[in-house]
């Protein structure tokens, strides 16, 4: 069996002391839960909670083609495309980063079970962090920040080789509705 690693979760509230499963407000088909992601891609939640982002890296299987297309030259790389609406708010908003015991924890079911992890119980963190200015914290952590107009042009990147996650797309400018 493969050692879970350290496990994290962000918030905008510094003062969260037991984490208790819960279904998304806009799925509550879906199975109470408490969500936390790995470190390698903690990266990925160093935004505001509302922020719509889409996040690229390349994959094995990624083509050439689509490095260069995503990722540019040298096709290396984690991108991070936000729209430049939310540039403010990622220098000023503040986001705590709670570290949570791997206790607990499973893979998470469907295609991020490498790196998105669940726990059906109750969580109390290990610790709380400030992240500090966000923009920052995504430098550190080797992330290329794009900023858009709008995320809209991105429709097709799901459509490439490349990993694409989307994440609150709903409050993206121009985004098709679900």
């Amino acid at each position: 069996m493969t050692a879970i690693p350290r496990l994290y979760h962000f918030s905008e509230d510094p003062g969260i002391a037991v984490f208790a499963p819960r279904s998304p407000i806009e799925r509550p088909e879906v199975e109470p839960l408490v969500w936390a992601v790995d470190e390698a891609h903690a990266w990925t939640y160093l935004f505001p909670r509302d922020c719509p982002r889409i996040l690229l890296w390349p994959l094995p299987a990624t083509t050439p083609a689509d490095r260069q297309r995503w990722l540019g030259r040298g096709g290396e790389g984690r991108v991070a495309c936000v729209e430049w609406a939310w540039l403010e708010r990622l220098h000023s908003i503040a986001v705590y980063r709670y570290q949570f015991p791997p206790t607990g924890f499973e893979p998470a079911p469907g295609e991020d079970a490498d790196w998105m992890y669940v726990s059906r119980e109750p969580v109390s963190p290990l610790a709380v962090d400030p992240v500090g200015d966000l923009v920052q914290a995504l430098r550190v952590a080797g992330v290329e920040l794009r900023l858009m107009p709008s995320l809209a042009p991105l429709r097709d990147a799901w459509d490439s080789t490349m990993h694409v996650s989307g994440i609150r797309l709903r409050n993206a400018i121009g985004w098709p509705s679900a």
